[in-house]
């Protein structure tokens, strides 16, 4: 099966498909034949990330199909994120070749810093302080970090760097300090967090943006029982209606008719068949802006206890 996936240009002149695979929750044991088969139906563009714990078998499933000549490496598109609790300069090298060695690559497409601020480095990956809450290393700058990504870079480790969850001014000092520029933003983005004003202020900058949750994330683990679900809101299966398409693929649709990537998760074959048959229909302009109204500021991926920060990226309208 191909699909007839859109591809974004970074401002180096590389590209990223405009849709792929999450894997954030994708438990080990299920990842493995899920990136097998999004592989299978055409997918070639897979997030990834330290902290989500399963990068060995998403390597297990690249590793695979390569084997059988379904893909060679450069038809695939492999997204990586340095941990908080590598973010000094002297950390990112290892934090990346660790990854590497999981992911059994030699170099990923993409490397992200996963959020502005560190926490204490170790081997920990979610460390506590004595209250119970993210131990935060708040003498580390994410401007440190930075540099780190632009050594990978210049090794060949990863092709492009950039950020994610950074808010405007957080984007603002970075390009102001760095060497090389990010190509791309990684964000929370669905209708009830639509992130206009974030998403036109980084286009303006040249960074593409990636949007992460976008049927908001439903099985994430703190979710409430009454909490609204995006799959279930009443306005988005009347605009699936009118294209024959369910809210699912609306929600993803969304994105792509905005000019974000975006990467839908599923470990569930037919999800992620259904997620991917989302390339024969566009949603009109009249459309996206009846669906940007359903912002509510519902963000569902806030990283509880780290709001007295000075890095936390939530402090600040956008």
């Amino acid at each position: 099966m191909a699909l007839n996936v859109p591809k974004l240009k970074f401002q180096n002149g590389n590209e990223i498909p405009a849709f792929g695979l999450g894997t954030w929750k994708s438990r080990p044991g299920e990842v493995t034949e899920a990136v097998k088969y999004a592989i299978d139906v055409g997918y070639r563009h897979i997030d990834c990330a330290t902290a989500y714990e399963n990068e060995k078998e998403v390597g297990a499933a690249i590793k695979a199909k390569i084997a059988e000549g379904k893909v060679k490496r450069e038809d695939l598109f492999v997204t990586g994120k340095v941990w908080n609790n590598s973010h000094k300069y002297e950390l990112v090298e290892p934090a990346l070749r660790s990854t590497l060695s999981d992911l059994g690559l030699s170099y990923v497409d993409l490397y992200l810093i996963h959020w502005p601020y560190a926490y204490r480095a170790g081997p920990e990956l979610f460390p506590k302080n004595a209250e119970g809450n993210p131990d935060i290393d708040t003498d580390v700058d994410y401007l440190e970090t930075w540099r780190g990504m632009e050594s990978v870079l210049a090794k060949g480790l990863t092709k492009n760097i950039g950020v994610c969850n950074f808010n405007s001014e957080q984007v603002d000092r970075l390009l102001a300090n760095c060497k090389v520029k990010p190509v791309a933003i990684q964000m929370e983005c669905h209708p009830y967090l639509n992130q206009k004003r974030l998403s036109d202020f980084c286009k303006q900058r040249g960074l593409v943006v990636i949007a992460f949750s976008p049927l908001g994330s439903p099985d994430r683990p703190w979710a409430k029982p009454d909490d609204p679900k995006l799959m279930d809101d009443k306005s988005l299966i009347e605009v699936g209606k009118k294209y024959k398409k369910t809210p699912v693929q609306v929600l993803i649709r969304y994105q792509i008719d905005r000019g974000h990537a975006v990467i839908p998760k599923s470990t569930i074959k037919s999800e992620i068949l259904e997620n991917a048959q989302i390339f024969d229909f566009k949603l009109s302009a009249e459309d996206i802006a009846y669906i940007n109204t359903l912002d509510c500021n519902g963000r569902i991926c806030p990283q509880f206890g780290c709001e007295w920060n000075p890095l936390y990226p939530f402090n600040i309208p956008f």
